[in-house]
C-alpha cells in the first residue's frame, strides 16, 4: 500500500475540499482520503500511481505538488 502526502495550493475552503475529494476518490487505486485545509494537505493511501493522483487536478485551478510517496506497511500482531 501506498501513502502520497500532497500539497493543493487553493485548497482553503469546505467547497474546495469537496471538490479535490471528489476527484481524488476518482483515482483507481485510492482508499482513503484526509484532508487538512490549515495546511492545504492531503494524505492519501491505497495502491494509486504519483502520475494518476497528479493527473486528477488537469484543468482545473488547483496546483497539487507531491510532498512525500511512501509505501506504507501493514502491521501484524506478533505471535506468542
Amino acid at each position: 500500500m501506498m501513502q502520497i502526502n500532497l500539497r493543493v495550493a487553493g485548497m482553503g475552503c469546505r467547497r474546495c475540499v469537496r471538490e479535490v475529494t471528489a476527484r481524488l476518490r476518482d483515482v483507481p487505486g485510492v482508499e482513503t482520503i484526509a484532508a487538512d485545509t490549515t495546511q492545504n494537505l492531503v494524505l492519501l493511501r491505497g495502491t494509486m500511481t504519483a502520475g494518476d493522483v497528479l493527473g486528477a487536478f488537469a484543468g482545473t485551478k488547483y496546483a497539487p505538488t507531491l510532498e512525500t510517496t511512501s509505501v506504507a506497511h501493514a502491521v501484524r500482531p506478533s505471535r506468542r
